[in-house]
């Protein structure tokens, strides 16, 4: 009888042992090894959004270190809820902002190098965003036309659209040129409230419901 109350008590205080706390989501931390994976050479990724579907190659040997952020950020889910908050018919559509303000943050300062520009800025091409050399965080564009004059600026397209170019042009663009130069949203808004802002002053943005990875290699 003693041994096996000496066992219960054992195993009490086993089951009282305070558990550890959870680790961080990579989403949390962009210096992670999850969030820093060398991409396949290709794939394609499925966006869903509310607009309908469309789907992005990506090619790592147009822009290997933009292919890589781009196949990370995908993987971990970084995309599920972002709004398409800049589109400006005949030029592109931007999106990339984290929708949860506390993963906006970790992100803003999360620079990549620059890529050498090894394909054009054409229609439906997509790059990131960039605010001078060295400058790429998460924000990304599709182009809706010939947007060449872009090249010589650095910006390195990463892949391309192949299928749903139909649906990309779609997207809701009545809000035009973001704040101040225009009347859509403030991106230093979207970082610091996140879809909260977005959904009480635009709610008519499309938004990425998921992105998947399909087809490595």
């Amino acid at each position: 009888m003693r041994i096996a109350a000496a066992a219960l008590v054992a195993a009490i205080g086993a089951c009282a042992t305070t558990p550890e706390p959870p680790s961080p989501s990579p989403l949390l931390q962009p210096e992670s090894p999850v969030m820093s994976q060398t991409a396949p050479d290709t794939f394609r990724v499925t966006f869903e959004t509310t607009a309908g579907d469309f789907v992005v190659e990506a090619r790592r040997d147009w822009a290997p270190r933009g292919v890589d952020r781009f196949y990370n950020l995908v993987r971990e889910g970084f995309f599920e809820g972002v709004r398409f908050f800049r589109v400006i018919d005949g030029f592109m559509a931007q999106f990339g902002i984290a929708g949860d303000p506390e993963v906006a943050t970790a992100w803003r300062e999360a620079r990549i190098p620059d890529d050498p520009v090894e394909a054009s800025n054409t229609r439906g091409r997509v790059s990131f965003a960039t605010s001078g050399p060295g400058s790429r965080t998460t924000q990304l564009f599709i182009n809706y036309g010939d947007n060449s004059r872009l090249d010589d600026m650095g910006f390195s397209p990463i892949g391309e659209v192949v299928e749903g170019m139909d649906v990309v042009d779609s997207l809701h663009s009545g809000y035009g040129e973001g704040a101040p130069r225009g009347r859509g949203p403030e991106q230093g808004r979207i970082q610091r409230e996140g879809n909260a802002y977005l959904e009480s002053d635009f709610p008519e943005l499309d938004w990425i419901r998921h992105a998947v990875i399909l087809t490595p290699g």
